[in-house]
């Protein structure tokens, strides 16, 4: 995929090279000649001295937008064939596993437990497609660009991810001293409660996706120096390499492929919490020492 983009990108910085020494080489003869002794630089020389120069700068210009256009639109088709090979892959794997169950249930008569076990699979494996689809639809309402100003209420944000919180607990089983909270009062924001738990529940699903074993989870919300409320989940797992800190926003990113093999996903968690926190006046910031250092994503609100 890279040498895909390293090709067109090549050429193109080569053209613009080309362009440039033949500009400066056109305009060192064209001054040399005009400055001989017995030259005479006429008004029309001028001119097209002038029009050259422009006409130079138009070319060399286009072929930098040319270039930079080229380079977006082929990462954002590597962006969506990653992200169509995820859905892919998100969509069969559970659909493949429940049919197989639904089958087995259909043609063996199983015991109770056999029986339970099988259908605790397909649970899980309806949760999976529900997760799945439910990140997708809220990728497509978070890019409609609605304000959230009509459902804005006071929201407690202990409240908020005490529950977000307990609900990854009982989904992945995990005990008490995986997740902490640590709440400085009861810190009010003024929001949306549904969009600011599908950010929390994203964060939360994020850190527990990408912790180590045993899982520890840290969240902290307090009031920073400018008067916001902040918010920082962090956690002990992989880490994010420096120089994919600011991408891993981006709608349909993920991390390299390493992680790709290891941790499924779509690549629009994050890109959903960073869209609703705009959309309510927020801003999120993702921190890392590097890889197997852990990371920590800091949220900021504005108060009620």
């Amino acid at each position: 995929m890279r040498r895909s983009i390293g090709v067109p990108l090549a050429i193109g910085i080569v053209s613009m090279v080309l362009v440039l020494a033949l500009s400066v080489g056109w305009q060192i003869l064209v001054w040399r000649d005009a400055a001989a002794p017995s030259a005479k630089l006429t008004p029309l020389d001028l001119v097209l001295f002038v029009l050259g120069t422009l006409f130079f700068l138009l070319v060399f210009g286009g072929l930098v937008w040319l270039s930079v256009k080229v380079v977006i639109e082929m990462r954002l088709n590597q962006s969506q064939r990653a992200f169509l090979d995820a859905v892919t892959h998100e969509l069969k794997t559970p659909l493949s596993s429940f049919r197989l169950g639904l089958e087995t249930l259909g043609r063996h008569e199983l015991g109770r437990e056999q029986r339970s076990e099988f259908l605790g699979r397909m649970s899980e494996d309806l949760d999976r497609l529900e997760t799945t689809v439910a990140q997708v639809l809220a990728a497509a309402r978070a890019e409609e660009g609605s304000r959230a100003r009509d459902r804005r209420e006071s929201v407690e944000l202990r409240a908020l991810l005490a529950a977000s919180i307990e609900e990854l607990r009982a989904r992945h089983a995990l005990g008490a001293e995986a997740v902490s909270l640590r709440a400085e009062g009861p810190l009010r924001v003024r929001g949306d409660a549904a969009e600011l738990g599908l950010v929390f529940r994203n964060l939360l699903e994020n850190a527990f996706k990408y912790s180590g074993d045993p899982v520890r989870i840290r969240v902290v919300v307090e009031e920073s120096r400018d008067g916001r409320v902040r918010i920082e989940i962090s956690d002990e797992g992989i880490g994010i390499p420096g120089h994919e800190l600011e991408r891993i926003f981006e709608r349909f990113y993920r991390a390299g492929r390493d992680v790709q093999r290891q941790v499924s996903g779509l690549g629009l968690g994050l890109f959903v919490v960073r869209t609703l926190l705009r959309k309510h006046g927020g801003r999120i910031v993702a921190l890392s020492e590097g890889a197997g250092q852990g990371s920590r994503f800091v949220v900021t609100l504005r108060p009620v």
